[in-house]
């Protein structure tokens, strides 16, 4: 087993799913629920949002191979998608809509879908699936990029506490900072693939 293929699938998995920059939202969404109530809502959405990005893994790669998508152009799509993730990341801009939340239970939508595992998840586990052609390997990143959301979820009203919306907002820059550097790389990588299928 490559621990180090694994970590390195599962390290940009864990910053698209961004749990620094979704912390104030889900706070926002769960405040008038105590801190019990927060962590068990976060938990079952944790799951949900588990559930279908291992489905899609399972599923997606079956649909792009009938579609005869081609690893160049998931990769290109899939470094633009990262792109345009990283610089919201970097630049967040202010919703209004996000100042007005719902008392009732937020079920699937919008926290596991598409806020932990939106569009840019799935366009990089598809990438990731046609470039590792290993199951286990794969899904032990997804795991492990999962559990650290867990744990950063988990801890959600301590971490605001101490890092408070200054500490957030740089966290959540320096993850678009090197998720843009990877998204570039990506790009790269699939217009390389593309040339050389031309010769």
């Amino acid at each position: 087993m490559n621990f180090a293929i694994i970590l390195s699938v599962a390290f940009p998995l864990f910053l698209i799913m961004d749990p620094v920059g979704n912390m104030p939202l889900f706070l926002a969404l769960l405040k008038n629920k105590s801190s019990k109530q927060q962590r068990q809502i976060m938990m079952r959405e944790l799951l949900i949002a588990l559930v279908f990005i291992v489905g899609f893994y399972f599923v997606g790669h079956v649909i792009l191979d009938y579609l005869k998508i081609e690893d160049s152009t998931i990769r290109i799509a899939g470094g633009i998608i990262l792109f345009l993730l990283s610089m919201k990341m970097i630049f967040p801009q202010i919703e209004k809509n996000n100042a007005e939340m719902s008392d009732s239970d937020p079920y699937i939508v919008p926290i596991a879908i598409p806020l932990i595992a939106g569009p840019a998840l799935i366009a990089a586990v598809s990438l990731y699936a046609h470039q590792i052609n290993n199951h286990i390997i794969l899904l032990l990143a997804i795991l492990l990029a999962w559990l650290a959301n867990v744990v950063i979820y988990m801890f959600m009203p301590f971490l605001k506490a101490v890092l408070k919306e200054r500490g957030l907002k740089a966290c959540e820059r320096l993850m678009g900072l090197l998720l843009m550097l990877m998204s570039i790389q990506m790009l790269l990588d699939g217009i390389r693939l593309y040339i050389g299928a031309l010769n």
